[in-house]
């Protein structure tokens, strides 16, 4: 099997000069990974290659590819991902993966930006305050996921867990969805490719499906980002997306 005009030319595209060492030792597997990732799934979906290797980025983050990441973290600067962007796709793993997981991808993201010259810190993103970001958070809690079911997250919550719905509100939405970088419509989409590789959090996708409804995200995005995750998170976790996709969209 020889790798298609079509993989090597988006190859090439995203790896300008770029000959992999995998290539050389695993040449079968490399072949058709690359017919696969590169040809084959990029003619489903019309997503553009800006938010596709945002969203595998993500993918990757979830699933602790640390090595895979800061390849594909190069690729996505080279096809146009800012690095306001890169950083904010770290940033929005934090409260989903956890900082225990994200880490050691922060790092893995300085080095990468440092590498190509950019001065860190980068500008601030942050919109909130101490004294605003309960507030601010809620409002765009319930602006993604519908005000009635955060109500009834309160209203169901027990007393003693109370405090857990309150650090959802401000921290997960107020100090990280209410970031400047990148608009709300994005980082549900974030959100749904950590999910979905992270797994066992089906709950959560499905719960995330109709998020990304509410900000305006329909099937077809939902479905393109979905398949573009495939090479990269395998097909257990597709299947269980695409059955929280078919739940809530069908």
């Amino acid at each position: 099997m020889a790798i298609s005009d079509a993989a090597r030319k988006n190859h090439d595209e995203l790896f300008p000069g770029h000959v992999s060492a995998l290539a050389v030792t695993d040449p079968e597997l490399i072949e058709y990974f690359d017919n696969f990732a590169f040809d084959e799934v990029l003619q489903h979906g019309d997503l553009d290659p800006r938010t596709r290797l945002m969203t595998q980025l993500a993918a990757l983050i979830a699933g602790q590819a640390l090595r895979e990441y800061r390849v594909m973290l190069g690729a996505a600067l080279t096809a146009g991902v800012t690095p306001v962007e890169a950083k904010e796709i770290v940033y929005q793993a934090v409260p989903y993966a956890g900082m225990g997981k994200v880490f050691d991808f922060l790092h893995a993201t300085n080095e990468v930006l440092t590498e190509r010259g950019v001065e860190l810190p980068l500008p601030g993103q942050s919109t909130t305050t101490p004294e605003t970001r309960a507030e601010k958070g809620l409002a765009v809690q319930k602006q993604i996921v519908g005000a009635d079911a955060v109500d009834a997250m309160y209203a169901n919550a027990p007393d003693d867990e109370q405090h857990i719905q309150r650090l959802l509100s401000a921290n997960c939405f107020g100090d990280h969805y209410t970031r400047g970088g990148l608009d709300l419509r994005t980082r549900e989409l974030l959100t749904l490719a950590m999910l979905i590789s992270l797994g066992g959090a089906d709950p959560q996708v499905k719960g995330h499906v109709q998020a990304n409804l509410n900000v305006g995200n329909d099937r077809a995005t939902m479905l393109a980002v979905i398949t573009q995750l495939l090479p990269f998170v395998g097909y257990p976790r597709t299947l269980n997306a695409l059955r929280a996709l078919d739940e809530v969209t069908l």
